[in-house]
């Protein structure tokens, strides 16, 4: 199923320098994985060697946060949207 990825400027550099792109994936895992084909070195950006998100890296699904879900694991639908954010931090 084709998911649109909304990505900020420091993940666009992996991508060609694009702020939007579609990819497909039956979960954010298969996105990322599909993105990482186009894209080599893009996963390594998001995801550990075990395949858990970098948490460093904030990963949304319809404006809601995958690790309050299933993580990578978390299933996509078709139409949904992804937007790949740096964790800030601050005080």
């Amino acid at each position: 199923m084709e998911v649109r990825v909304n990505v900020t400027s420091v993940i666009q550099k992996t991508v060609g320098g694009q702020r939007e792109l579609t990819a497909e994936g039956g979960t954010v895992a298969e996105l990322i994985d599909d993105i990482d084909r186009r894209y080599p070195g893009f996963r390594d950006q998001l995801v550990d060697e075990g395949g858990q998100l970098h948490r460093f890296v904030n990963v949304y699904l319809n404006d809601e946060d995958v690790r309050f879900m299933e993580g990578a694991a978390t299933a996509l639908s078709e139409g949904d949207e992804i937007s790949i954010l740096p964790a800030l931090a601050g005080g």
